[in-house]
């Protein structure tokens, strides 16, 4: 405790030598030379003139380092009876050529994607994808009704909605497809495209002509990560209440 004590008084009494220290862990394409931007507040903004980008971060500087073969995520669930190990290197693959993908629907820096998905490593691989390409996800909770999906929809204004046929709970399976669908023919403002992960056991009809199947995917060509300033978005995240909007 008396580490951590010394470390939390430096955060309070020099917080901007302190983070800076800290920055220095951060793989930067542009390494910020102002750490904190305390001009305007309570509007505070940290590394203001630093460009990163966070999949990077999370990935390609750990295969860069010498453990592409080391396990990055571990999907053990005891409702399906099914486990996956992926290593940093076959993450960084998917993930990748996920992101080709989302840019060949037209995904591109500063654009929305939405992830209504449940908790399985395509949700991850969504996520690292969209961070990749500069672009900001919002994750919504998997199994919310249509109308609080068409809100975030709505407000968020998604290029793309990643989702899957449905979610597996302990005593039911969770239909997201019809939800999904109901939740789109709500909005004002539709995407384009979903792409749809088919989970084992129950498979959904996709809509022709907006739905691609996650699978037909998998063969993009991979994408190198895009750069971004430190102060840009990386998701967004409703509350569960009425504060959201």
């Amino acid at each position: 405790m008396r580490g951590y004590r010394e470390m939390f008084d430096a955060s309070i009494q020099d917080p901007t030598t302190f983070w800076g220290d800290a920055a220095e862990a951060v793989l930067w394409t542009r390494k910020p030379q102002r750490i904190l931007d305390d001009s305007n507040p309570p509007f505070y903004r940290w590394f203001p003139d630093g460009e990163l980008n966070t999949c990077a971060n999370a990935l390609d500087r750990h295969v860069d380092g010498g453990r592409g073969d080391q396990a990055a995520l571990i999907y053990d669930s005891p409702v399906t009876g099914s486990k996956r190990t992926y290593t940093y290197g076959e993450l960084l693959d998917q993930t990748a050529r996920f992101a080709g993908a989302l840019r060949a629907l037209g995904v591109g820096k500063g654009d929305r994607v939405v992830i209504y998905m449940p908790m399985i490593p395509e949700a991850v691989i969504a996520m690292l994808a969209c961070a990749r390409l500069g672009a900001v996800h919002s994750v919504v909770f998997g199994g919310f009704a249509a109308h609080e999906l068409a809100t975030r929809i709505d407000d968020a204004r998604p290029t793309v909605v990643v989702s899957a046929s449905c979610g597996i709970e302990p005593t039911r399976t969770v239909e997201y497809k019809p939800m999904l669908d109901a939740a789109l023919q709500m909005s004002e403002h539709p995407p384009r495209n979903c792409v749809i992960v088919q989970r084992d056991g129950h498979r959904c009809e996709l809509t022709p002509n907006r739905d691609i199947d996650w699978q037909d995917l998998t063969g993009a060509d991979p994408v190198d990560p895009v750069p971004v300033a430190a102060t840009d978005p990386l998701y967004v995240l409703y509350t569960s209440g009425t504060t959201g909007k």
